[in-house]
């Protein structure tokens, strides 16, 4: 089955240990457009955050964005997909972040909202490139739905939040992660594989013409699920588990490898 789509992650994927797209992966995506093939970001970012990348690399494609509760055109801004936390829900989880003192960052609009700066989101901004909002208790009585809230713990300590998180909205939320300490919480059936598939649909490519690339938690699913699954040599075991196909890091230009990979074999084909 020829691959007409390619549905790829950014963090730890398409970036290097510096957030760069190197020249190499950049010359691949390129040469995959212009081989007819459509190139989509599939991340846990924000739409902001993601769009000057889709212009670097010269995309004009739908971005799946905050792990698919947000499509939109990276040229256009057209809305393809919306989908929002209840906010009934996002007031219950809130509070328990409240009542726990976990931090959080709730992401409301392009905005990220949080209580106070401090090491975290200092981090995160550093990473994403975009700075935080930070507004004191208020962040706990949203009165806008978020696309998704995100937990920040110690490593030590993630494995037991994800369980109470997991545990105590069962049903209300869909709990995955992209680091090792983000915790991530979204409206259920939320995830990158139902948008990367919702978006291949509208360009008439059906699930086995598409290829997923990733390496971390929020990817499983699409990687699973995908005609062929593709895991970063960076990538966590759970998504080894579910790929076809295991490329080189992503400091090693792991997507461009791929990429020319299928790329030259469809073509002897």
């Amino acid at each position: 089955m020829e691959i007409k789509l390619i549905a790829c992650d950014m963090d730890d994927t398409l970036l290097n240990k510096d957030c760069k797209i190197s020249p190499r992966n950049a010359a691949a995506v390129k040469k995959a457009v212009a081989a007819g093939r459509i190139f989509l970001i599939a991340t846990g970012r924000m739409y902001v955050s993601v769009r000057p990348y889709a212009e670097a690399l010269g995309l004009d494609v739908p971005l799946v964005t905050y792990n698919g509760a947000l499509v939109k055109g990276s040229r256009s801004g057209k809305v393809f997909y919306e989908h929002k936390m209840e906010l009934s829900t996002a007031r219950e989880v809130l509070a328990y972040c409240r009542e726990k003192g976990y931090y959080l960052q709730l992401y409301v609009g392009d905005s990220i909202l949080i209580k106070e700066e401090n090491e975290c989101s200092r981090m995160y901004s550093k990473i994403s490139g975009i700075p935080t909002t930070a507004v004191g208790d208020d962040v706990f009585s949203t009165q806008e739905a978020p696309y998704k809230i995100l937990v920040m713990t110690e490593a030590r300590e993630f494995n037991e939040v994800w369980r109470q998180f997991a545990e105590r909205f069962a049903g209300k939320l869909d709990v995955t992660s992209s680091k090792d300490n983000f915790l991530e919480l979204m409206e259920p059936g939320v995830n990158k594989w139902e948008a990367v598939k919702a978006v291949a649909a509208s360009y008439g490519v059906i699930p086995e013409e598409i290829m997923c690339v990733g390496d971390s938690n929020n990817d499983v699913k699409m990687i699973a699920n995908a005609g062929i699954g593709v895991a970063m040599g960076n990538a966590k075991d759970a998504v080894k588990n579910q790929a076809k196909i295991i490329t080189a890091s992503n400091d090693n230009d792991g997507v461009a490898l791929v990429i020319e990979s299928i790329l030259t074999r469809q073509a002897e084909e």
